[in-house]
């Protein structure tokens, strides 16, 4: 277990231990009936207390339980001197440094130490930008139903707009799972060089290819036979058969194969499933789902059986019934891995409709021309055809990952400058501030390399109470101590979710978490001059301010990565 001194700062420690410092010595009349998890009072609120993150309120709290939690804790809202005692004391491993706690208007306000946690924060930046949560052992199976076909080969005109959503959220919890622990598999395979894969490639997304002349006609041959031999096959009677045989030997000749029915409710009831439609019924099997079937099983085939695998369905909403029955076959043929959905809203284009390749097409001729009209005839040559394809790619991502999966996305793809450097308008605003500390960090080195300025000390011997700047308090304690918890959340939410078919992965939270990030950078950087004077009495603040702007660059290249974005050098 890491000591006090050794573990990063978290705010969920922190609450905690100010929930339980709260708690002491609390009135006769509750202190003795207690919850049945005893961790809890009765009467006493569910929330004690609140983190600050506005700057209006930063400037003189960080936490507060305001007058009504008193009230509900204590008679008359009184907190006894013992209890303030105890929670301006309040430590613990994660616990951030304190500098007091006091009762004012609006409740009991707690204060942090901020050049302490701008120190031990700062010296080990790196420890906040990986999730805090113990690895996981497990397998994920991520299925993307979008990507399925036989007899035709999808390709970037064919393929939607909600489906484009759905691979894009798939990569993405690709990214957010593996840095659990999960080993992560793409379900299903397309053609190396196909026109589907140079299209998803352009767009940062990695995903798994097979040789053009490959097949699965035996696999998919055995999972059928899994299926007539499946307890839930429907089974006409003797006599039908017998009343019918002459018509049935006749249709035959022109259909080949005997149709094989599958009782889907029966799959779900017997094996004790919540959350399924109540309309699945006897679904009879196409070969379509035999074809999608058996790619999950040549997928599966290659996970590691030592753990448990879970496979998500990461589908679109007019699909999620096809992709609960495909689910109910694969249990029919014996496949025992639990299944989840994963369920994606449309994707809406009021008074235009396109496709996929229509849309990014569209995406990429606006941040051209946008880049243009800023910076001129510097726009040409193979770096800007990268920059404007990876800000293109940040564009798509943002509009499409940014919303709450289950909502439904709008996209306005007709307005007049549909892209633009400027203004926090999502993934381009994200990228432009990411570059601008790629090119401060480039003066400043270029001025080191000029002897203008020292090299940065080590964080030891920085003086952190010179960062008095509203904006690098809030930067720290709203963004850089926070980002490993919001990391957490993937992971958490795939084993704590009840066991329903449906899961919920907040996808949107790592494209939001960058664009308030950028607002308040960008507010912060435009205020203050970081390469000052190079004056030594000036030295001490400018290193510190470097220092947060480092672990801050660091801070989008791991947010950026998780959006499968490279970050831009210079713009």
């Amino acid at each position: 277990m890491e000591n006090e001194e050794e573990s990063p700062f978290r705010i969920i420690s922190t609450v905690r231990a100010l929930n339980s410092a709260l708690r002491v010595k609390l009135r006769d009349e509750t202190e003795t009936t207690r919850s049945c998890g005893g961790d809890r009072v009765l009467n006493e609120p569910e929330k004690l207390w609140f983190k600050e993150s506005s700057a209006k309120n930063l400037r003189n709290r960080d936490f507060l339980s305001p007058n009504t939690v008193l009230t509900a804790m204590y008679e008359g809202g009184q907190v006894p001197p013992a209890v303030l005692n105890n929670v301006s004391s309040a430590h613990g491993s994660g616990v951030l440094p304190l500098s007091g706690a006091e009762v004012v208007a609006e409740g009991l306000r707690v204060c942090v130490d901020h050049p302490a946690a701008f120190r031990r924060v700062l010296s080990r930046a790196a420890e906040y930008l990986r999730p805090s949560a113990s690895q996981r052992e497990g397998c994920v199976l991520l299925n993307c139903p979008a990507l399925h076909t036989r007899d035709t080969h999808i390709t970037s005109q064919t393929l939607t707009l909600g489906q484009l959503r759905t691979v894009l959220i798939a990569d993405h919890l690709g990214v957010l799972l593996r840095r659990h622990g999960y080993s992560v598999l793409y379900c299903p395979a397309l053609p190396e060089d196909s026109d589907i894969i140079n299209f998803l490639k352009a767009l940062g997304v990695d995903w798994p290819t097979v040789a053009g002349s490959w097949s699965n006609e035996e696999r998919e041959q055995r999972v059928l036979e899994e299926l007539r031999c499946s307890p839930h096959r429907e089974k006409e009677c003797e006599k039908e058969k017998r009343r019918s045989r002459g018509e049935e030997m006749e249709r035959g000749k022109h259909r080949g194969e005997e149709e094989v029915k599958i009782n889907l409710k029966e799959v779900v009831q017997e094996q004790g499933l919540v959350g399924y439609d109540p309309s699945l019924g006897t679904c009879t099997v196409q070969r379509e789902a035999i074809a999608h079937l058996a790619q999950l099983d040549r997928v599966a085939a290659g996970a590691d059986g030592s753990v448990a695998m879970t496979v998500l369905h990461v589908t679109s909403c007019q699909d999620e019934f096809r992709q609960q029955q495909t689910a109910m076959l694969w249990r029919a043929s014996g496949a025992t891995a639990t299944q989840r959905l994963v369920v994606c809203g449309p994707v809406k284009t009021p008074g235009v409709q396109l496709s996929a390749a229509q849309y990014l097409q569209v995406r990429r001729s606006q941040m051209k021309e946008a880049s243009e009209m800023k910076y001129g005839d510097q726009v040409g040559g193979k770096t800007w055809d990268d920059i404007i394809r990876v800000m293109t790619s940040a564009t798509v991502r943002f509009e499409l990952l940014s919303t709450v999966h289950t909502s439904p996305v709008t996209l306005d793809v007709q307005r007049e400058g549909g892209v633009s450097t400027k203004g926090p308008r999502g993934g381009v605003f994200v990228m432009y501030n990411c570059a601008r500390l790629h090119t401060l960090f480039s003066s400043y080195e270029k001025g080191v390399q000029e002897g203008i300025y020292p090299e940065i000390p080590e964080s030891s011997e920085l003086d952190f109470s010179s960062l008095k700047e509203e904006g690098e308090w809030l930067l720290l304690f709203n963004y850089l101590i926070p980002y490993s918890e919001l990391l957490d959340q993937s992971g958490r939410t795939l084993e704590v979710e009840g066991g329903g078919v449906r899961v919920n992965l907040k996808t949107e939270q790592v494209c939001k978490f960058l664009v308030s990030l950028s607002k308040d950078f960008s507010s912060y950087y435009n205020r203050v001059h970081v390469l000052g004077e190079p004056l030594p009495h000036l030295f001490n603040q400018m290193f510190c301010r470097l220092l947060l702007l480092s672990a801050l660059r660091e801070l989008y290249h791991s947010a950026l990565d998780a959006l499968n974005l490279p970050p831009i050098p210079q713009l």
